[in-house]
């Protein structure tokens, strides 16, 4: 059976990381917009930032608006997908607030442009940002229609010369199926990229994954919603599903 290549865990940590963190992670069961929720992540970046690492977060916007489900209910897929980035914005902006309020910088910068409210996106721009240990809240997606945040998340990542993608999730990492539907699901510490692909397993979009793999880009997929997760993964130490290459035969 193909196995994965990769860093085992040590004390060293990554330098740069690009987080991506889904719309539903911003919601609770009874609001769109949790304000706990919001805290909590932005507590959890914190603990990642104090580890002295450049963090970049892709934020979604599935909370507010999701453009293949109102495309599904009739509205154009463009229309909905551009109606979805929105979403992102706002997200972006509710995080940037408490970020804030934790006593962090912590920049917006958009693939859409929205003048007095967030900044155009500029490779340049952000990673000076990074390197001044500023947060980078990534909103927009890519842009354009039809396009995941995760393959928007993907991009930017080797894009920024991130060493890690990580995605959070509201399970521990990825499984041979849904666990919230078969609690007796096969959970994968780590895989390949092409384990992920030809076992069309749910960590991210194929073309995410796709992009990763052309780019050597590993991909850690773990529970937002475990405390201390988010500075573990940066910190290389053993949490959720690690996604790389297949160790080369000697």
């Amino acid at each position: 059976m193909e196995k994965v290549a990769g860093p085992l865990p040590t004390k060293k940590g990554y330098k740069r990381v690009v987080v991506k963190i889904s719309g539903e992670g911003f919601s609770s069961e009874n609001r769109v917009i949790d304000r706990d929720s919001v805290k909590s992540i932005a507590l959890e970046l914190k603990l990642a930032h104090d580890q002295a690492v450049e963090l970049a977060v892709m934020v979604g916007g599935g909370n507010i608006v999701r453009g293949n489900e109102l495309s599904r209910l009739g509205t154009n897929r463009a229309q909905a997908d551009y109606m979805g980035m929105i979403a992102t914005v706002i997200n972006a902006l509710v995080l940037q607030d408490a970020l804030e309020a934790l006593g962090l910088k912590a920049c917006v910068q958009s693939a859409i442009e929205i003048a007095n409210m967030v900044e155009p996106y500029n490779r340049k721009k952000c990673l000076r940002y990074l390197e001044e240990k500023k947060i980078v809240l990534l909103a927009g997606g890519l842009g354009n229609p039809y396009f995941t945040t995760d393959t928007a998340a993907a991009l930017k990542a080797i894009e920024l010369g991130a060493e890690v993608l990580l995605k959070a999730t509201k399970v521990e990492g990825v499984y041979s199926e849904d666990p919230m539907v078969n609690p007796k699901a096969k959970f994968f510490s780590r895989l390949t990229y092409s384990q992920v692909l030809n076992g069309k397993l749910k960590a991210m979009d194929s073309t995410a994954i796709t992009l990763c793999m052309e780019n050597h880009l590993p991909i850690i997929v773990f529970n937002l919603r475990k405390e201390e997760n988010i500075r573990r993964a940066v910190h290389k130490e053993p949490v959720g599903t690690y996604i790389g290459e297949a160790e080369s035969e000697s």
